[in-house]
């Protein structure tokens, strides 16, 4: 599949708003080329190619919206998205909350694009499943994993004279190893915008060492511990986190960064002094568009958290708008400092703890102090004297990582954790905890 050139997505999105009658009109136009391949008991199942362009038109007469998708580029069939769109919009009532198209925006590219990514192909997949499961025969375990890529590009326009072309790339890598008599359990993500950064085998092996030491887990009395958490167990619980960072919701005290009596907890010190967190659209490791896709409104380096304190929320154009606030695009990742040591070497400080390799089946119990529980799972050990003593059985947890962030003792270094380059990305620090709250013991390995 052929992408459009910027050349040629100007022109389509010049078109389209030529045709709109509205008194607005934005135009969002995406391509992407996806390819996977999955496999497991050391063999492969499925893969796949798909192969996409898309474009989807918003109209607003006042304050009434309509919005229609096509993925067809010749004349007729754009005018009569433009059309829909249109008598949508009138058969829609007023929205309160709208707000005008943002006038032309400054976009500074951000390095979203990889040639090795982008030359991914269906032997490259094949060799990934291959490395795999051969590591995985050769320990006697059992693999099943899935790897996918996406190459593609973005634009966004409307008619006060916005426009942003973007090409990107990106991959993805789980793997789940485990032993023959499903005693022992190891897993690995790995997440890279440049294909040259991935190595398969090199996750491959760091989930066969998890489900080879696992093996004979021993019960803990649940309780509260210090933990050496892997970034890929502390993610989802952060994202849950910086996801709720949001202005509105605690303008309206619906969340934990809402003050009593009214307002918000910006400049706040929430934290403990080592946590400083940003966002950064143009950093290498987790680049980025450098717009907002909902609000077309370009991204800016932000500061969220500084030396424990809060400096930066998310802020629709809406809600800034009431509160006097200047809008600007949400943050397409988030980005935490951390030191220089490997995990292996805060386990080498500790005297006594736990180490969680991953956290999974996690749910919101309370909003408003970002109370969670969940569980541990494929590989969690008890530490003793700086070593990894033995396996020990899975936890459920109940934890808020606002807490977690007041009980650091250290960090550990930075490391890529999920994410596009056009949706939510994170990189994020092994963290040493003190006080991690382990409520009951789970079977399940």
């Amino acid at each position: 599949m052929k992408f459009l050139t910027e050349q040629e997505a100007k022109r389509i999105c010049g078109k389209v708003i030529g045709l709109s009658k509205a008194d607005e009109c934005e135009v969002s136009l995406t391509g992407r080329r996806t390819g996977n391949i999955r496999y497991a008991n050391n063999a492969v199942s499925t893969a796949g190619l798909t192969e996409d362009t898309t474009l989807s038109v918003s109209v607003a007469f006042g304050k009434r919206v309509g919005t229609a998708t096509v993925n067809e580029f010749d004349d007729k069939s754009l005018e009569r998205a433009v059309r829909r769109a249109e008598d949508t919009a009138r058969l829609a009532p007023d929205n309160p909350e709208f707000m005008p198209a943002p006038k032309a925006q400054a976009y500074k590219a951000s390095p979203t694009w990889s040639r090795n990514t982008a030359a991914i192909d269906p032997e490259y997949r094949a060799e990934v499943a291959f490395q795999s499961i051969a590591a995985a025969k050769k320990a006697r375990l059992q693999a099943a994993g899935f790897f996918n890529d996406v190459t593609g590009f973005d634009t966004v326009a409307n008619s006060n004279g916005v426009f942003g072309y973007q090409e990107l790339s990106n991959l993805g890598f789980t793997v789940t190893t485990r032993t023959e008599d499903g005693r022992g359990s190891g897993w690995a993500t790995r997440f890279a915008n440049d294909a040259g950064r991935f190595d398969a085998r090199e996750a491959s092996d760091a989930a066969i060492e998890k489900a080879v030491r696992s093996v004979d887990a021993k019960a803990l009395e649940p309780g509260r511990y210090t933990v050496i958490l892997e970034p890929a167990a502390t993610s989802d619980m952060l994202n849950f986190m910086f996801g709720a960072m949001d202005a509105r919701n605690a303008d309206e005290g619906r969340s934990y960064l809402s003050k009593k009596g009214g307002g918000n907890r910006l400049g706040e010190k929430l934290f403990d002094e080592q946590v400083n967190v940003w966002a950064d659209p143009w950093n290498p490791d987790v680049p980025v568009l450098p717009w907002d896709s909902a609000s077309m409104l370009a991204r800016e380096r932000t500061d969220i958290i500084r030396n424990g304190v809060v400096t930066g929320l998310d802020y629709t154009p809406y809600w800034a708008h009431k509160q006097g606030k200047r809008a600007i695009g949400n943050h397409g990742n988030i980005i935490m400092a951390g030191g220089s040591k490997s995990t292996a070497e805060l386990i080498a400080n500790t005297r006594k703890g736990v180490l969680v390799t991953r956290t999974w089946y996690i749910r919101m119990v309370d909003p408003q102090s970002q109370l969670l529980t969940g569980l541990t799972r494929d590989g969690t050990f008890y530490i003793e004297n700086g070593k990894i003593k033995h396996p020990i059985k899975n936890f459920r947890f109940n934890e808020s990582p606002v807490t977690m962030l007041n009980n650091i003792e250290e960090l550990g270094k930075p490391v890529v954790v999920g994410g596009t380059a056009s949706r939510f990305q994170m990189l994020l620090p092994a963290m040493k905890i003190r006080d991690f709250n382990f409520t009951s013991l789970s079977d399940a390995v």
